[in-house]
């Protein structure tokens, strides 16, 4: 009706345009704005659209699947391309671009047989460049690198071999260089940032960010990196509240790129909450998901899980490496492992003497840790007291390093390290127990090493905790603390060695006692001591201590 009754309106009234402005008809956006704006969603939704209408986009099927790659769908990009590889016209394009998308997917085998196919391009050199670092063939990888140009495409893809074999400085070195020829190449920033953030500057890889985030605030890898940044110079919480935008976006399913990468990296920053739920699906599309599951199930004391998935594991990078070698090392003093713990050994150290490692902190700890299997402490603590400053109040160090201390006989420092672990975890652990013991001993302070045996539970650890005590205070000359260690041994297993450390013992408190080293008093103690046993050496022993007792006028009632 409405429509009826303009017609005539506009044949009449010849100066209604005059009189007044006509309503702009809303402009649909062309395909080209979409592509600009990076909105792939809407992309694709005009290029359906006009197909169903019988107006197709030229070559729509090629920009539905540009579309959709970009998006992160590269199901249904390799389906595209898939149907277009069997048209004549599209072919040689078609295929390289499934080879693009299998490489995406992980599809290795079939990237490489579609990529075959096609006739030899600067594209096809490139792919199959990273096809032979994934498949870790050395010969056919440089036979590939030899054919890169000097242009940005190669350049590019040279830096991403650099940074995946952890040569983090010579990938930004190139990045660099292209920045300075192509300061509109903002996307490199991130590029640049994601190097400093594998060297562990995150403050550095913040500022480089920032750059790029000013321009485009709701990328996905960048506001990732960001996350990951703050988590590394803050905590969980603050990594996360960084997430929450993105979160919001793919969970309503507008937009699915990185939304893996965004489950993988909230179970990081939540402490490993849902790794059991999150993670087994990621393990083959993030190569980090199995490094940390693995981590999840060593926190768990799952030892032969994290071993499971890792033993067939081939390592890639300094942080595989290390997770390896924490695992054998774990498994191995868990069962007296020796081949377990020399191949723990064996992986330590070669992450701390190649030449991109040796000089970071990960490098030295790893030395350390090296050392720390072969026993050799005063290596341990020459590596150790180098990073020392950055770990003050690292629980893990601090134990480490209390150990290494110990055992080199400094166990001063070795106490004072001990006593900087706030870990109750650590704290309730029989070695910490059984070395700050040792330390309160060698340190002339028993009567604390007897206070630790005090607070424990009757068990097998506190049995051979009271061994412990009674021979090391025994060699310190700490005999009243030794006697009454023994006593107690004695009268739990009446074993005849215990009896003989008693007696002497209880004989060389006599003799500090005499020499005025002791109280009188302690006399006492030293007669209840001996009378606990029905050995007939104790009457002698008593009867000379009491005559002397006697003699020097002590009261032993």
């Amino acid at each position: 009706m409405i429509l009826s009754r303009q017609r005539p309106a506009a044949s009449t009234l010849s100066g209604a345009k005059e009189k007044e402005p006509a309503k702009k008809q809303q402009k649909i956006p062309e395909l080209e704005e979409f592509l600009q704006n990076r909105d792939y969603t809407g992309a694709i939704t005009l290029l359906e659209f006009n197909k169903n209408a019988n107006k197709p986009h030229k070559d729509a099927d090629m920009w539905i699947g540009y579309c959709a790659f970009h998006l992160g769908d590269y199901k249904k990009a390799l389906e595209v391309y898939n149907v277009l590889g069997k048209q004549k016209n599209y072919q040689q394009e078609a295929l390289l671009n499934y080879a693009c998308v299998c490489f995406y997917l992980g599809m290795y085998k079939e990237s490489e047989e579609a990529c075959k196919k096609n006739s030899k391009s600067p594209l096809q050199n490139r792919l199959l460049f990273h096809l032979s670092h994934k498949f870790n063939d050395e010969k056919q990888l440089l036979s590939y690198h030899q054919y890169l140009q000097d242009q940005f495409e190669d350049q590019m893809c040279l830096a991403s071999i650099h940074y995946m074999r952890s040569h983090y400085q010579e990938a930004i070195d190139i990045y660099k260089r292209i920045l300075l020829e192509n300061r509109s190449f903002l996307a490199l920033n991130v590029y640049v940032a994601l190097c400093y953030y594998k060297l562990d500057y995150y403050d550095v890889s913040q500022e480089v960010l920032a750059v790029y985030l000013q321009s485009f605030p709701d990328s996905s890898i960048a506001v990732n990196l960001k996350a990951c940044n703050h988590f590394k110079l803050y905590n969980g919480k603050a990594a996360e509240a960084e997430l929450k935008h993105l979160r919001d976006v793919t969970s309503s399913g507008a937009f699915s790129f990185g939304s893996e990468l965004i489950k993988h990296n909230l179970v990081v920053f939540r402490g490993g909450e849902g790794a059991l739920q999150a993670l087994p699906p990621l393990i083959d599309v993030i190569p980090e998901a199995r490094l940390n599951l693995v981590i999840y199930y060593l926190r768990q004391d799952d030892l032969q899980e994290a071993y499971n998935l890792i033993k067939d594991h081939e390592p890639t990078g300094p942080q595989e490496y290390v997770i390896k070698a924490v695992v054998n090392a774990a498994l191995g003093q868990a069962e007296g492992s020796r081949e377990h713990l020399k191949i723990s050994q064996q992986y330590f150290q070669l992450v701390g003497s190649s030449a991109s490692e040796c000089d970071t902190i990960h490098g030295r700890q790893c030395m350390a840790s090296c050392f720390f299997l072969l026993k050799q402490f005063d290596d341990v603590l020459i590596y150790l007291n180098s990073i020392k400053t950055y770990f003050y109040n690292d629980d893990d160090f601090n134990f480490n390093y209390g150990q290494a201390k110990a055992s080199s006989g400094n166990y001063k420092e070795a106490e004072e390290a001990f006593l900087l672990i706030q870990s109750e975890r650590l704290k309730n652990d029989y070695v910490y127990i059984s070395w700050l013991a040792r330390c309160y001993i060698m340190n002339n302070r028993a009567r604390l090493a007897w206070e630790l045996y005090m607070s424990m539970e009757t068990s097998a650890e506190s049995f051979s905790l009271l061994q412990l005590i009674a021979n090391d205070c025994y060699k310190m000359g700490d005999f009243y603390v030794s006697a009454k260690a023994f006593d107690v041994l004695e009268r739990l297993d009446p074993n005849p060695e215990y009896w003989e450390g008693k007696r002497g013992a209880c004989v060389g408190l006599f003799q500090m006692i005499i020499a005025e080293k002791e109280p009188k008093e302690t006399l006492r103690d030293i007669l209840m001591i001996l009378r606990n046993t029905t050995n007939p050496q104790v009457e002698y022993i008593t009867r000379t201590i009491g005559k002397w007792a006697k003699d020097n006028l002590v009261t032993l009632q």
